[in-house]
């Protein structure tokens, strides 16, 4: 635990650190994020913050990026941050253990699109049999991802394929580009990347469409006693955040070429055209995205068998936006 505790404060400080102290009655109020991937599911805070969204909604948000979603729910539920736009399944394996403060406020993507892609030579699921497939990391979406697909085509990950971890997004098209493993389970903009280099889809994952909570907003119920209007403002910047990511495309590729360094239309066109419709507008959680999850762990933790999608979720703030118009604007 003192490990866990270390890699948060690290990865935290420098948020901590650059934040002026408060001088003033009117000051924003602060509120610290987390996201766990460089991905397009999970740009809402970047376009949030390059609309001018935040201090619209008189927030002084910071994003850190944490690549592990153990962490990134230890992180949470230790009160170093109070919103977390990251995959389910750490904050669900959480919830299993105990953790019953964490809640489901909204959900921005609850289907998985990876798809495996693979040098030329690799043509169908069946030949990526005893080779090196990348999946991000053990747990991770790209992970359950390839464990779900090959299990469609006949085939234990476990058994039939190499699994190799190589961090995040960047780092996992990095290792197929060098030629480090046959293939790679990538989502949008990295699979166009791929694609651009030669690369060739093995397994497309949106024909797939495997339920699960690849994106999703969490916080602590205790969050939402002390703080409620606070998150409710923040989730009024995520709703318009989407409008924008579904609506202003060209804004949508300023943003993803400034903090995924892409600045290849055709990638970015690619990228938008496969993810957007996988994109929730109106921040939906979708249960069986959660059962996912819970199905997922029940087999080394029945206490999974349980508990219920409907147990972890709050909508309050959904609601709250659907009657307010705020996802029609």
């Amino acid at each position: 635990m003192a490990t866990v505790s270390r890699m948060i404060f690290l990865m935290l400080l420098a948020a901590f650190l650059w934040i002026e102290p408060a001088h003033a009655a009117s000051a924003p109020d602060r509120l610290i994020g987390l996201h766990s991937a460089q991905v397009m599911s999970q740009s809402m805070p970047w376009i949030a913050r390059e609309a001018g969204l935040f201090k619209k909604y008189d927030l002084d948000f910071n994003l850190v990026f944490i690549p592990s979603s153990p962490i990134a729910t230890a992180a949470t539920l230790n009160g170093d941050a109070e919103i977390g736009v990251t995959g389910a399944i750490g904050n669900v394996r959480a919830y299993v253990q105990g953790f019953t403060d964490l809640v489901f406020i909204g959900g921005i993507k609850n289907f998985l699109t990876h798809s495996i892609l693979a040098k030329p030579e690799i043509k169908r699921a069946e030949d990526l049999r005893g080779k090196k497939v990348a999946v991000g990391r053990s747990g991770s979406n790209p992970h359950y991802f390839a464990i779900q697909a090959l299990r469609k085509y006949g085939m234990d990950a476990s058994r039939d394929i190499q699994t190799i971890q190589t961090g995040g997004e960047p780092e996992t098209l990095a290792a197929l580009v060098a030629g480090n493993v046959d293939a790679a389970a990538l989502v949008a903009p990295g699979d166009a990347a791929a694609v651009s280099r030669g690369f060739r889809y093995v397994i497309n994952g949106l024909e797939l469409r495997i339920p699960y909570g690849a994106t999703q907003l969490v916080t602590l119920r205790s969050v939402i006693a002390k703080r409620g209007p606070v998150i409710g403002r923040f989730m009024r910047v995520m709703a318009e955040a989407a409008n924008i990511l579904h609506s202003d495309k060209q804004l949508v590729y300023k943003v993803l070429g400034k903090y995924l360094r892409i600045t290849d239309t055709k990638i970015l066109d690619s990228a938008y055209q496969s993810e957007i419709p996988a994109l929730e507008r109106r921040l939906e959680i979708q249960e069986a995205a959660l059962q996912a999850s819970l199905d997922e762990i029940a087999p080394t933790d029945p206490r999974a068998k349980a508990i219920k999608p409907a147990d972890m979720i709050d909508r309050r703030y959904l609601v709250e936006l659907e009657k307010s118009g705020a996802f029609s604007k």
